[in-house]
C-alpha cells in the first residue's frame, strides 16, 4: 500500500514539474514579412481598485482610427471576463522602427471628458494591448533586489496625493522583440511598453505626421475640472530575441515566485499526507477491531450489542428534505466532473493562455453536458433513500445550483451596468446563457434522473427498523457546529496557499497557469474531504446517532467557511477597494465561490461517508 501511494505521489510530482509549453492545433504560430503590417489591438482598461473593466475607447484619449473600430467577435469566456478586443490607430510595421509618431493630434478635451480621465487615473487603471495576441507589458526593476520583473499592461496615468496633481502618458514606447525561423519568417516574441508623460509643449508634429520631443522634464498635466488639450504619441523600437515562440509566455508566467510556490506545496502536501495517513491508520485498526468484536459477540451469543453497531436498524433512514440533499448531492457530481475535467487538460498545458477565454468557455460547457451524469446519479441516490416526487426533485436538480448562480450573477450585473463597465454581461450573452441552461443542461439532467431513477436503488446491507430509535445526548465535541468546524481545518489547510494565488489572479489582474500545483491540491482535498468526513461519520455512528446523511454533507463542506473567512482577511490586507460597488461585486463573487465549494466539498465528503458506511455495515453479522 504504501509503494502504491508513492508511486502515485512521484506520478503527480512530475506532472506538476515546470512544463515545457506547447500548443494545440488551432493555435499556431503566424508568420511574417519584413515590412508587413503587424496590428496592435486593444483589449482592455482594468483597475485592482474598481475591479471594473473599461473599454479602451472609454476615454476620449484614445482617438478611433480613420477607417473606424472593428471589435473582434469573441467566445463565452471572454465576454464573461470583459474583454472587448478592438483595433487601434497604432502603425507597425515588422522590423521597421519608428522614432516618433503622431497618435492624434491637439485632443480637445471637454470638462466632461478631462473628469472621466483623471477618475480612470486616480483609480489607477491600466491599458491593455496585444500583437499578434500576445499583451504588453512594462517592465521594472525591484529597488530592494534589483530583479527585472513585469507588470501586465501599462498605466494610463500617475496621480500625486501631496500636490493632487494628475499626469497622463501620452507617449508609448513600443518595444517588441522577433525571433527568425528562417531568412523571410519573423515572429512577435515579445511586446513591452514603456509609458512616458511628455508635456504637450514639448512635442513639435510635422505635416507628414512625424514629431520630435524636445529635452526637459515637463509632463503633460490633466486638471479634471478644466478643458483640457494634449496630443498622443508613439514610438516603435524592434529587437531580435533567442526566445523561441513556443516559449514567448515565460514572461508572463513566470511573474509569480515559483520557487517560494513550490516549498508552499511541498510543505502542505507532505502535512496533509502525513495527517491522511495517521488518521487511516487509526480508523482502519479501531474499525478491524471493532468489526472483530462485533462478530465474536454474534458467535458467542451476547445479546447486548453496543457502539455504532446498536443504531444498524435507523443507520439508512431516510433523512429529512431528501429532495434537497439528492438535488445538492446532484449538484456537486456536476461542479465536480466539470472541475476535474478542465483541471486536468489545462495540467496537460491544452488550455493555453494564448486561446483567451477557453478556461471559461471550456468550464461552461463541460458544466452543461456533464449535467445527464449528475442527473443519473441524483435519482438512484433520490430513489435509494426512498423519494417518491422524482420529478419536482430532477427540477430542484436543475435549478437548483444554477439558480443561485444566474440570480447573484444578474442582480450585480445590474450595477455593473450601472458603471457602463465592459465587465457587464451584454443582454444578448445573458439570453444565450438561459438557453443553455434552460434549453440543455436542464433536459439533460431530467433526462439522466429519469433513468437513475428507473434504476435499482443501492442495495443496503441492513434493514431498517419500523420504529425509529430515541438519540442519546451527544458529546460536546459531536456539536453540529463545532464538527463543522473542526472538519474544515485539513481541506483548507491543504489549499489556503494555492487559494491566495488564485485569489491573486482573480483580483489583481494576474495570470494563473501554475494547473499542475492546482491538480495535486485538487487531489488532496478529495482525499482529505473524505477521510474527515469518515471519521466524523464514524464518531457520529459510535455516539449513537445515525442521523449522518446531512451531517456528512455539512461537516465536509466546512471548508468553505474558511475559504469565506480568508477572502474578508485577502480583502482588507491586499486589495484597495474602497467604493460600495466594487465591495458588493467582491463579496457577491467570492460568495458564489465559497457557495460552489461548498457543494462541492460536501458532496465528496457525502460520497465517501456513504461507501464507508455501507462498508462497515456489510462486514459484521447481523441477526
Amino acid at each position: 500500500m504504501d509503494n502504491i501511494i508513492f508511486r502515485v505521489f512521484i506520478c503527480i510530482v512530475l506532472l506538476i514539474q515546470p512544463h515545457v509549453t506547447f500548443y494545440i492545433p488551432g493555435v499556431a504560430p503566424l508568420d511574417f514579412a519584413k515590412n508587413e503590417e503587424v496590428e496592435v489591438k486593444a483589449v482592455k482598461m482594468t483597475s485592482t481598485k474598481t475591479q471594473l473593466p473599461y473599454d479602451y475607447y472609454d476615454v476620449a484619449v484614445h482617438c478611433k482610427p480613420s477607417n473606424g473600430t472593428k471589435y473582434k467577435s469573441e467566445n463565452l469566456g471572454e465576454i464573461l471576463r470583459g474583454d472587448r478586443i478592438v483595433n487601434t490607430k497604432y502603425k507597425v510595421a515588422m522590423d521597421v522602427n519608428v522614432q516618433c509618431q503622431t497618435l492624434c493630434h491637439d485632443i480637445n478635451l471637454s470638462k466632461e471628458q478631462s473628469a472621466v480621465l483623471g477618475k480612470r487615473i486616480r483609480n489607477n487603471y491600466y491599458v491593455h494591448l496585444l500583437v499578434d495576441n500576445l499583451p504588453c507589458a512594462t517592465k521594472f526593476q525591484n529597488v530592494d533586489t534589483h530583479e527585472i520583473l513585469y507588470e501586465h499592461g501599462y498605466r494610463l496615468g500617475m496621480h500625486t496625493k501631496q500636490s493632487d496633481e494628475t499626469f497622463i502618458n501620452n507617449h508609448l514606447v513600443i518595444k517588441l522583440f522577433y525571433h527568425k525561423e528562417s531568412d523571410e519568417a519573423y515572429r512577435v516574441v515579445g511586446f513591452e511598453v514603456e509609458p512616458k508623460s511628455i508635456d504637450s509643449k514639448r512635442i513639435a508634429i510635422k505635416p507628414d505626421g512625424t514629431c520630435t520631443i524636445e529635452n526637459g522634464q515637463a509632463m503633460q498635466k490633466i486638471d479634471p475640472k478644466e478643458e483640457n488639450k494634449l496630443s498622443m504619441t508613439y514610438e516603435v523600437e524592434w529587437a531580435y530575441s533567442e526566445t523561441r515562440w513556443a516559449s514567448r509566455w515565460d514572461t508572463y508566467l513566470a511573474m509569480t515566485d515559483v520557487q517560494i510556490h513550490w516549498f508552499s506545496i511541498v510543505n502542505s502536501v507532505i502535512v496533509v499526507f502525513f495527517l491522511a495517513g495517521i488518521l487511516s491508520m487509526i480508523i482502519v485498526k479501531t474499525l478491524r477491531r471493532d468489526i472483530a468484536r462485533y462478530n465474536q459477540e454474534d458467535s458467542d451469543d451476547v445479546t447486548e450489542e453496543t457502539g455504532w453497531k446498536l443504531v444498524h436498524g435507523d443507520v439508512f433512514r431516510p433523512p429529512h428534505r431528501k429532495n434537497v440533499l439528492a438535488a445538492l448531492v446532484g449538484s456537486g457530481i456536476q461542479i465536480f466532473l466539470m472541475s476535474f475535467i478542465v483541471i486536468a487538460f489545462a495540467a496537460l498545458g491544452m488550455l493555453s493562455p494564448s486561446s483567451r477565454g477557453a478556461l471559461v468557455t471550456a468550464a461552461c460547457f463541460l458544466y452543461v453536458f456533464m449535467g445527464l451524469v449528475a442527473g443519473f446519479y441524483s435519482g438512484r441516490i433520490y430513489k435509494t433513500i426512498k423519494g417518491s416526487h422524482w420529478k419536482r426533485t430532477a427540477a430542484l436538480t436543475a435549478t437548483l445550483y444554477p439558480a443561485v448562480v444566474f440570480s447573484i450573477g444578474f442582480f450585480l450585473n445590474f450595477f455593473i451596468w450601472g458603471k457602463r463597465s465592459s465587465g457587464a454581461v451584454p443582454f444578448s450573452t445573458m439570453l444565450a446563457i438561459l438557453v443553455m441552461w434552460l434549453g440543455i443542461s436542464f433536459p439533460l439532467v431530467c433526462l439522466g434522473f429519469y433513468f437513475g431513477y428507473r434504476k435499482q436503488p443501492y442495495e443496503q446491507p441492513v434493514r431498517t427498523n419500523q420504529i425509529p430509535r430515541q438519540v442519546p445526548e451527544q458529546q460536546w465535541f459531536l456539536h453540529p457546529v463545532l464538527s463543522t468546524l473542526m472538519a474544515g481545518v485539513l481541506p483548507f489547510g491543504a489549499m489556503f496557499i494555492e487559494l491566495f494565488f488564485i485569489f491573486s489572479a482573480i483580483w489583481e489582474n494576474q495570470y494563473y497557469y501554475l494547473f499542475g500545483f492546482l491538480f495535486l491540491v485538487f487531489i488532496i482535498i478529495i482525499i482529505s474531504c473524505s477521510q474527515i468526513s469518515i471519521v466524523i461519520t464514524y464518531f457520529q455512528l459510535c455516539g449513537e446517532d445515525y442521523h449522518w446523511w446531512w451531517r456528512s454533507f455539512i461537516a465536509s463542506g466546512g471548508s468553505a467557511f474558511y475559504v469565506f473567512a480568508y477572502s474578508i482577511f485577502y480583502f482588507f490586507t491586499k486589495l484597495d477597494i474602497t467604493e460600495f460597488v466594487p465591495t458588493m461585486l467582491y463579496f457577491g463573487y467570492t460568495f458564489l465561490i465559497c457557495f460552489t465549494f461548498w457543494i462541492l466539498t460536501g458532496t465528496i465528503g457525502f460520497i465517501a461517508s456513504y461507501i464507508f458506511v455501507r462498508k462497515i455495515y456489510a462486514a459484521v453479522k447481523i441477526e
